[in-house]
């Protein structure tokens, strides 16, 4: 991974807009969220833009997949192409409940690269909270070819530093505690 990116902490307003988005079909508010992470300049230089795929139940049962969802919003404002470049190659339950060790050793392996990638990639998800799911999407994209992924998410956990991000030569986050907006290796936090 070489970057991670949010606007917003998942917490307050954010976290149920969030929760909106992924629960109650609120569909509008991921162009509220791509509009912040578009001002906020949280979109690198990349060659294009993908997401987090959904599990099929989830799918099912939502109707539409909130990632992809942010995705097409940012590509939508930012002129990139968004293309599916993952796919769940196993299902993997539900994720909230489950501490940081446990999401990692579910979500090993879980994801499928779709057709060829890329050197650098835009990652989409709703939410970073330990990185599990992030890290399995950017191993599968890095073995498939991917040079520089960018992770950018609605929003944020708080945790200070996501263990499972490995960021070259630098750290995730800040040292001085949840901030939101961007933060890069070597950069001090805007």
């Amino acid at each position: 991974m070489t970057s991670a990116r949010a606007p917003f902490l998942f917490d307050g307003p954010a976290r149920r807009a969030v929760h909106r988005l992924k629960f109650s079909g609120w569909r509008d508010i991921a162009s509220a969220f791509a509009d912040a992470i578009v001002a906020c300049d949280e979109i690198p230089p990349v060659q294009v833009v993908t997401w987090v795929p959904l599990a099929r139940r989830r799918l099912a049962e939502r109707g539409y997949d909130q990632a992809r969802a942010l995705a097409v919003g940012l590509g939508h404002r930012t002129g990139l192409p968004v293309a599916r470049l993952l796919r769940r190659a196993r299902s993997t339950g539900p994720q909230a409940r489950r501490g940081g060790a446990e999401r990692r050793a579910a979500m090993r392996g879980s994801f499928e690269v779709t057709r060829a990638v890329p050197e650098s990639i835009v990652l989409v998800d709703d939410v970073l909270t330990t990185g599990a799911t992030a890290g399995a999407c950017a191993e599968a994209l890095a073995t498939a070819g991917a040079r520089r992924i960018h992770l950018v998410t609605a929003a944020r956990a708080f945790h200070d530093p996501v263990p499972t991000l490995r960021v070259p030569h630098g750290r995730a986050y800040p040292r001085t505690g949840p901030r939101p907006g961007l933060w890069l290796p070597g950069e001090p936090p805007r």
